[in-house]
């Protein structure tokens, strides 16, 4: 690229430039309801795991979504982790499939599943901190999922590939994973990603960056590829050398361990609004690591992470998976039920033992009324989200078990 003279130089981006033009006016409408989720709910449920805390939560609970090549484990496990419940703060972690390497598109699925469930079950808004990939993937289900927009309050990004990569293109030379291609800074994905509107309003983006990444380039300035841009949010894109103008951390370290990313994100987890960087001491400068890594085991769990994410197993293809019928809203019709029955609806919950003395019903978070007939509760609808919807069973028996039970219903 560099030996390309300025003409040809200028003649591409102006090619590039007419394809996104035009490609841009077939995305899906921001407003245009999710569809229904193909990958089955056991396999969405068995991907996330959460503290105890999550349940009727009385702090904002946070999604931990991990980088490509990585789990929660290696990327949070001994950091975020730990440092979240040394500050009361219930988590819940999504493991991707194929260590995240695969169909970003299908990741998605998780995460928009992610964020219903978790929304359900505190009974009001959750943030979402990630790394990398994981840091723009969050986005992906705002984008495509409506719905998820009023359950997420904070969206805290390390090094998120928001605008893709540059060095993407060199790593597909000759094939490489269904997710570096779509993390390309030309990718279909990435322009469907970012087409119409970056960021909705009634949702803080903290942007974390650092000029020193060698993964998701260029990011020199709030010009990059991890900054976002105008769309109705409330955004900050803060590079840690803006308050540590020495702080050397790369791309892995800067979602793992770095005390001045980990300080940006507390601050955004902790006030309204994205993080403001005139809110961080000084002092986290002279910090090695965050608060939550152990200073005797944080440098090998900090190896072994990044040995993992190099070595994780990924299958080599040799261009872009093509982009899901939703994104560019041309699905073919399918067979429903008419709209006044599908969002009408008669739910019958039987009671998992006669000694419930108490039940409380409660959809998308919201309590609902319910008739009372013995062992049974039913509950009439009359006018269910178009998009689906979860519903949380409370009961508590005469002798104090609190149950939770969790159903989610399809799109009509």
């Amino acid at each position: 690229m560099r030996q390309r003279t300025a003409v040809l130089l200028i003649a591409s981006a102006l090619t590039w430039l007419a394809c996104v033009t035009v490609a841009h006016a077939a995305y899906a409408p921001v407003d245009q309801p999710g569809p229904a989720l193909d990958v089955p709910q056991a396999q969405l449920a068995a991907a996330l795991q959460c503290t105890s805390g999550v349940d009727n939560a009385t702090k904002t609970p946070v999604l931990l979504v991990p980088g490509t090549g990585s789990t929660p484990p290696d990327n949070f496990g001994w950091n975020y982790e730990p440092a979240l419940t040394a500050l009361g703060i219930p988590w819940c972690a999504v493991t991707l499939p194929e260590f995240a390497n695969d169909d970003i598109q299908v990741n998605g699925e998780y995460v928009v599943y992610a964020i219903r469930t978790m929304h359900a079950r505190a009974g009001r808004r959750i943030s979402i901190l990630g790394h990398s990939q994981g840091g723009m993937l969050p986005r992906w289900a705002l984008r495509f999922w409506p719905d998820t927009r009023a359950m997420v309050d904070d969206v805290v990004g390390f090094a998120p590939s928001n605008h893709g990569t540059t060095q993407a293109k060199f790593v597909c030379m000759h094939g490489c994973s269904p997710a570096d291609w779509q993390q390309m800074n030309t990718s279909h994905f990435i322009a469907a990603l970012n087409s119409y509107q970056e960021t909705f309003p009634g949702i803080s983006y903290t942007d974390v960056y650092t000029h020193t990444d060698e993964v998701v380039e260029p990011n020199m300035n709030s010009n990059g590829s991890s900054s976002l841009h105008a769309g109705g949010g409330d955004i900050a894109n803060v590079a840690v050398q803006d308050i540590c103008p020495a702080d050397p951390s790369e791309h892995n370290g800067l979602g793992t361990y770095d005390a001045v990313a980990y300080a940006l994100a507390i601050d955004a987890l902790t006030h309204a609004g994205p993080a403001d960087p005139a809110r961080i001491p000084l002092t986290v400068c002279a910090q090695p690591f965050q608060p939550g890594v152990n200073p005797v085991t944080g440098p090998g769990a900090g190896l072994k992470a990044l040995i993992d994410d190099e070595t994780s197993p990924s299958r080599t293809i040799f261009a872009e998976p093509p982009l899901k019928c939703y994104v560019t809203a041309t699905c073919p019709p399918t067979i429903t039920r008419s709209a006044a029955s599908c969002r009408t609806r008669t739910i019958v919950l039987r009671m998992p033992g006669r000694h419930v003395v108490v039940a409380n019903v409660y959809i998308n978070g919201r309590r609902v009324k319910h008739v009372r007939r013995r062992h049974l509760r039913t509950v009439r609808i009359t006018n269910a989200p178009a998009h689906g919807f979860m519903l949380k069973l409370v009961t508590r028996t005469n002798r104090g078990v609190r149950r939770v039970r969790l159903h989610h219903y399809g799109a009509c």
